[in-house]
């Protein structure tokens, strides 16, 4: 059976930490995907300039990325680790 999973980044326009964190989160899914017995990712972004929720919670932290609701990491995303937790799933 194979396992849905909700990836979420969390950032604004303009954040080149958040660029690079879209950039890790973009290689680590194609390699996930890539192999045998994969879970199915789910990707969106969110901005804290269009959520005034998402901002009083993490405007100090951005990126951060979620994993089903959960946070996983924020300001730098480790490919290693995210990895593990993907697979993990």
């Amino acid at each position: 059976m194979t396992r849905d999973i909700r990836l979420t980044l969390i950032g604004k326009p303009g954040c080149h930490l958040c660029d690079d964190a879209r950039e890790v989160l973009q290689a680590v899914m194609a390699e996930v995907e890539a192999s045998d017995a994969a879970p199915r990712l789910h990707f969106d972004e969110r901005s804290i300039l269009d959520d005034e929720d998402l901002a009083a919670r993490y405007a100090e932290e951005i990126p951060v990325l979620l994993i089903d609701g959960e946070v996983h990491n924020y300001w730098r995303i480790d490919p290693v680790r995210l990895k593990t937790a993907l697979r993990a799933g």
